[in-house]
């Protein structure tokens, strides 16, 4: 019995810090454009130069900036609840943090960072 106990815990923190790991490349991803529109970048065009999507190395998230909005999609169907964990968890990274207004999922189903002035 103790050994099943002890193989559970391991499956189940294996699982909690493989999901921690997906998540950060994507902070890291957000954070980077972040601190790009409080320090070097006015904004980001839309058609211009400066225009720069990045899919994440496990190919599950893509952030396109925007003007001074950050665009994430989750690539491929997953249910609204998935948006709505990621928003919450998003929020909770950037909670306190002066250069982000808001972060939200639109009618379109992508989850936004408002780094708007």
């Amino acid at each position: 019995m103790k050994k099943i106990i002890a193989i559970a815990s391991l499956v189940l923190v294996t699982c909690l810090f493989t999901a921690c790991d997906k998540k950060r490349e994507l902070y890291k991803q957000v954070d980077y454009f972040v601190e790009q529109l409080d320090t070097t970048q006015e904004r980001y065009d839309i058609l211009g130069t400066h225009r720069a999507t990045v899919v994440c190395d496990d190919r599950v998230y893509s952030v396109t900036p925007v003007g001074r909005l950050i665009n994430i999609k989750i690539d491929g169907y997953v249910p609204d609840t998935e948006y709505e964990d990621l928003r919450t968890s998003l929020e909770k990274h950037y909670q306190g943090d002066i250069r982000v207004n808001e972060v939200y999922v639109t009618k379109l189903g992508t989850i936004v960072v408002d780094c708007r002035r």
